[in-house]
């Protein structure tokens, strides 16, 4: 299926690794001419020219922090009108609540909220103007189901969906989209990294939690981030402007509700 979206201009953020270079992945695979910003230069170093093989027309990397004005600022100026953002930033620690102040709820709502939103404010308009934009947040299954340990990620993302429900709906009859990914495990270096923490706090070792984590999940395994990099495509596809607002769970069905 051709997306419709070769030659289009994107962006997408914490894209050095993980489910951000998936996206990046399957984005230049549909000819996109892609902006890309990470914090640590090697690791993007490596993904541009992983992703150079693939097809995109034109890759640019940009070494910042995206959680900053600086790092917006420094992508934006490379890629001054996207057609497509991805915006994406690595979640805050696990941890007991009893132990977080006012300083990681901050720190997590500014990775975790306030950096989309920032971005969101920077090009939704221009997107507008032009007629075309597609903005996919990468969040987390637990805006939907909150993951134990995980409650600064819990809180920020959900405050992310609940404030994109409300802006998602003022350009979609500009042909502006903004939808929510939320991942449930995938076999990325976040996604082990929990499977560890759970294993310590039940005392268990970590192959044996993964093993018990498989047997209760419907799908039997961890998700694979291409299988996440495609969705986030189809999202950003042409045919996609019918659809704002919503958040795409991706968990293997491990998510038990209705809605």
């Amino acid at each position: 299926m051709d997306l419709g979206i070769r030659g289009k201009q994107g962006i997408v953020c914490g894209a050095s690794q993980g489910l951000g270079l998936a996206c990046a992945r399957a984005l230049a695979r549909e000819g996109v001419n892609l902006t890309l910003i990470a914090r640590s230069p090697e690791p993007l170093e490596a993904a541009v020219d992983s992703l150079r093989q693939l097809g995109a027309a034109k890759i640019r990397a940009v070494v910042g922090d995206i959680t900053t004005d600086e790092g917006r600022d420094a992508v934006l100026g490379a890629c001054p009108e996207p057609d497509i953002l991805i915006n994406n930033a690595g979640g805050p620690p696990p941890g007991d609540f009893r132990d977080w102040r006012q300083k990681e709820w901050f720190d997590a709502v500014n990775s975790n909220m306030y950096s989309a939103i920032d971005m969101i404010r920077r090009t939704l308009d221009g997107m507008a103007e032009r007629g075309f934009g597609r903005i996919v947040n990468i969040t987390s299954t637990a805006v939907k189901s909150p993951m134990p340990g995980l409650g600064l990620s819990n809180g920020a993302r959900a405050g992310l969906s609940g404030w994109v429900a409300g802006v998602a709906r003022e350009k979609v009859g500009d042909n502006v989209t903004i939808n929510n990914l939320l991942p449930g495990l995938f076999a990325t270096d976040r996604g082990r990294g929990y499977l560890a923490y759970r294993a310590a706090q039940e005392g268990v070792s970590a192959d044996v939690y993964e093993q018990q984590f498989y047997a209760s999940s419907p799908a039997g395994r961890m998700g694979d981030p291409d299988e996440f990099g495609a969705t986030c495509a189809f999202l950003c596809s042409a045919m996609s402007g019918y659809m704002s607002g919503q958040n795409i769970l991706l968990d293997g069905g491990v998510y038990q509700g209705t809605y």
